[in-house]
């Protein structure tokens, strides 16, 4: 997975790091925008709802990995509902930020209950240098990636998915851009036309092109594949997904609606492109 992967992290890190620090901060904060970031601001307070949904409300005692924290605001609320949060950017500057604003605007047991670090939310042991259990890999009861991994093709997801359920008990979630016309069409436009300053291309992903990337993997720890929420505001698109805990006798397979109610083993031309199907692979634990 390192090619493409690395080197995508790598333009990642450098876009919100320098290009668009200044402009992601203001993003994410009430400061005035555009008319067309005040669309993406709202479609991600959505989504964040939406995470948030998905999770339960009360997650005193659990521990939850924030992959792809940004400045933090998934985190800080995630802490708020008594969770102890691993919070991990690409961008030493976006953590920073967050390091900030949870000090600010979080309550202070919460922001007692948040380790921000600043690197790959992938390895193994994402720790502060003073974390007395540095070297040990850390494990969790719940992972979210919100739009962390938008930028990647569908190997590279399913790889990423496979590397952090092998260290979530229960479940994570993460959003993926949908594959539809319009972001299709503005891929291949940013592949065409691309900009020096621009973010690194948003890779759209059918719910079938990541299954069936998580199927080709040799040897997955992965659980349950579960299509949810779909957000779309103005400029802002994103899907929201699940891997849960198996719940039917290991290898089955089969088509999952946002209800979670099997609806039978989807063949070669089933259509998986809607916002409330999913599919679902299992494999060993």
């Amino acid at each position: 997975m390192r090619g493409d992967y690395a080197d995508t992290r790598s333009r990642l890190e450098t876009y919100f790091d320098r290009t668009a620090h200044g402009k992601w901060t203001a993003l994410t904060s009430d400061a005035p925008v555009s008319r067309i970031r005040q669309t993406v601001r709202e479609g991600r307070d959505a989504m964040r709802a939406a995470l948030l949904a998905m999770l339960p409300a009360d997650l005193r005692g659990a521990e939850v990995l924030d992959a792809g924290c940004g400045v933090g605001q998934l985190s800080v609320a995630l802490a708020e509902r008594g969770a102890s949060v691993t919070a991990v950017d690409i961008s030493p500057r976006l953590i920073d930020v967050a390091r900030e604003r949870a000090a600010r605007e979080a309550s202070l047991e919460a922001a007692g209950r948040i380790r921000f670090i600043a690197g790959d939310m992938l390895e193994a042991a994402p720790q502060a240098a003073d974390d007395p259990s540095r070297g040990a890999a850390r494990r969790f009861d719940y992972a979210v990636a919100m739009d962390s991994l938008l930028h990647y093709r569908p190997e590279h997801v399913a790889a990423a998915l496979d590397r952090l359920s092998g260290r979530v008990s229960r479940t994570i979630h993460f959003t993926m851009a949908p594959r539809t016309p319009l972001l299709t069409a503005m891929h291949w436009a940013g592949k065409a036309f691309p900009q020096g300053d621009r973010s690194p291309a948003i890779a759209p992903i059918s719910p079938r092109a990541l299954t069936l990337a998580l199927n080709a993997l040799p040897e997955a720890a992965l659980r349950r594949l579960v299509v949810g929420t779909r957000v779309a505001r103005g400029f802002y698109i994103s899907q929201a997904y699940s891997l849960t805990a198996p719940a039917s006798p290991r290898g089955e397979a089969g088509l999952v609606g946002g209800d979670g109610r099997a609806a039978g083993r989807p063949g070669a031309d089933a259509d998986l492109s809607g916002a409330e199907s999913g599919v679902f692979r299992e494999s060993a634990p």
